[in-house]
C-alpha cells in the first residue's frame, strides 16, 4: 500500500495572516491548513472556545496571545483584537487568528477581514467544521435527511453584548424550516422556547441540547421544545452548547 504523501501546502508568508477555523473541539476535525498554519506561525492569536489540545500543536516558540470572547463577560474589545493582528503583521510575524469552528459563522472574521483589508495586510481564510454541523453529527443527529427536511435554519442565541437578539422575526425563524439550530441558546433557552412555540412550533417538538461538542466532555439531552429549558437545568448544562430542534432528531440511529 503506498503512503499517502501529505500536498504541496500554500507558504505562509511573513506579514500576513490568516483567520482559521479550528472546529468544534476534536483536534481530529482540524483541516491540513489549520495544522500547517499552527505548525508555521510565530503568534497565535486564539479564541476562548479552542481546545488546549489544539493549542498544543503551535509550533514551539510561536507567541500565544489569548483573545477570548464570551458573551455578557469581560472581553478583549474587537478593535483592539483586530488593531493587534495588523500590529503583528506589520512586525513582519507570521499570525494565525485562530477561532472555534468557522471563523464566518457567527464569529468576528468578517469583522476582523475588513480591518486586515483596511490596513492592506495580507491574509487568507480558512474555513472550520461549525458545531451546527460537526456537534450534530458526533451526537448522531443528521443535520438534513431527504426524507425528512430540505432546508435548515441556522440562528445565533445571543448578541454581541450577551442579551438575546433583539433583531430577529422569530415567528419567520419559526415557520422558515423543518430543522432549526441554535448558536449560543443556553443563556436564553427559555425564551427562546417561547418565541418558537409561539410562532408556530408544537410543544412537543424534539429537541436535542449538545454542550461541549466533539470533545470528552460532551453531553447529549433529549427533551421537547417546551420541556429544554428545564431539562437543560435539571442537568446542569453549561456553554458552549447547540440546540438543534426538529424532525431529523427521530432518525438518530439506535432510537
Amino acid at each position: 500500500m503506498t503512503a499517502l504523501r501529505p500536498p504541496r501546502l500554500p507558504a505562509f508568508a511573513p506579514g500576513t495572516v490568516w483567520l482559521v477555523g479550528a472546529g468544534p473541539g476534536d483536534p481530529g476535525l482540524l483541516s491540513l491548513l489549520a495544522l500547517h498554519a499552527l505548525q508555521t506561525a510565530d503568534d497565535v492569536v486564539y479564541d476562548a472556545l479552542v481546545d488546549r489540545r489544539i493549542l498544543a500543536l503551535a509550533r514551539r516558540g510561536a507567541r500565544r496571545h489569548y483573545a477570548g470572547k464570551r458573551g455578557g463577560k469581560p472581553s478583549p474589545r474587537q478593535p483592539d483584537i483586530s488593531a493587534k493582528l495588523v500590529e503583528l503583521a506589520r512586525q513582519r510575524r507570521r499570525v494565525l487568528r485562530l477561532k472555534g469552528g468557522d471563523p464566518f459563522v457567527f464569529g468576528r472574521g468578517g469583522e476582523e477581514a475588513l480591518a486586515l483589508e483596511a490596513a492592506r495586510i495580507r491574509y487568507r481564510v480558512v474555513p472550520g467544521i461549525t458545531a451546527g454541523i460537526g456537534g450534530l453529527a458526533y451526537a448522531g443527529i443528521p443535520v438534513t435527511h431527504r426524507d425528512a427536511n430540505s432546508a435548515v435554519t441556522f440562528v445565533t442565541g445571543h448578541a454581541s453584548g450577551g442579551d438575546l437578539p433583539d433583531g430577529l422575526d422569530w415567528h419567520a425563524i419559526a415557520r422558515g424550516a423543518p430543522i432549526l439550530v441554535v448558536y449560543m441558546a443556553l443563556k436564553h433557552l427559555s425564551a427562546i422556547a417561547d418565541r418558537l412555540i409561539a410562532g408556530g412550533r408544537p410543544l412537543d417538538e424534539p429537541v436535542a441540547i449538545i454542550a461541549a461538542a466533539t470533545t470528552p466532555r460532551q453531553r447529549v439531552i433529549e427533551t421537547t421544545l417546551a420541556e429544554a429549558a428545564h431539562a437543560a437545568a435539571r442537568a446542569r448544562l453549561k456553554p458552549p452548547a447547540v440546540l438543534a430542534i426538529g424532525r431529523t432528531l427521530r432518525l438518530k440511529p439506535g432510537r
